[in-house]
This record gives C-alpha cells, structure tokens and sequence, in this order.
C-alpha cells in the first residue's frame, strides 16, 4: 500500500486520524510505500510554519521511514507523465503524482482525501 503524505505523518504522531482497520491493514501489509513527493509536501509545509518537527525535514522523513519499515518509491519520468494524463478533478500536482505512482504500481492508498476515489484508486482510510 502506499501512503499519502497525510497518512505518514498520522503513522509518525500516532495521530487517531487513521481507523483502526486502516492501521490492522498498514501493519499486516507486506510492504508500505510512499512517495518521494512527500519528502517535498513535508518540507515545504514545514518552512511555511504548518508543521512542527523535531528536526529537520530531511531528518525527519528519513527517519520515519526507517523505522515504520516504509518503502521510498522515487518519481520518475512515467510517474511525472501519467500524472499529467489523469483528470483534473484533484489539482494538487503532489497529490496527482502520488495518484500516479498508486495507478502505475497497483497500491491501494491510505489518505483521508475522498477525491482519490475517483481516479478508480482504491483508498483506505
């Protein structure tokens, strides 16, 4: 499965944003996978003042990952190209690139953002 940015800070805080299935579903998966864009999403957020950290976000995300076992799956030309081919319901480009990567990899998602859906993702919650 893979992650939206949302859903790696929820893992990361302990937040009780994701249900319970949802966390069941993420620890008994074989392997969960996020995005490199959210490696951006978290920076840009945590320069604008929306998200405290610990430490760096370099740190932090790397640090995240290694210790919830999570996957970076890196963007790439097929990952930048198909996003620009899905429907402009969602118009966040880092959104649409984790779209993207969910389509071209077949992984459901784990967000809290209903419109996911409607790129015929599966999304958990």
């Amino acid at each position: 499965m893979l992650l939206d940015t949302c859903a790696l800070v929820w893992i990361a805080t302990g937040s009780k944003n994701l249900s319970h299935p949802t966390r069941e579903a993420i620890e008994e998966a074989e392997s969960v996978y996020v995005s490199s864009i959210s490696a951006f999403e978290i920076s840009s957020i945590y320069i604008k003042g929306r998200l405290e950290l610990p430490c760096d976000p370099e740190r932090w995300f790397y640090e995240i990952l290694e210790k919830h076992d999570i996957i970076e799956i890196e963007l790439n030309g097929k990952i930048a190209i198909a996003s620009t081919k899905l429907p402009l319901i969602h118009k966040d480009p880092c959104d649409r690139f984790i779209i993207a990567t969910a389509r071209l990899h077949n992984l459901p998602v784990v967000t809290g953002d209903t419109r996911f859906k409607k790129y015929g993702v599966y999304v958990l919650s």
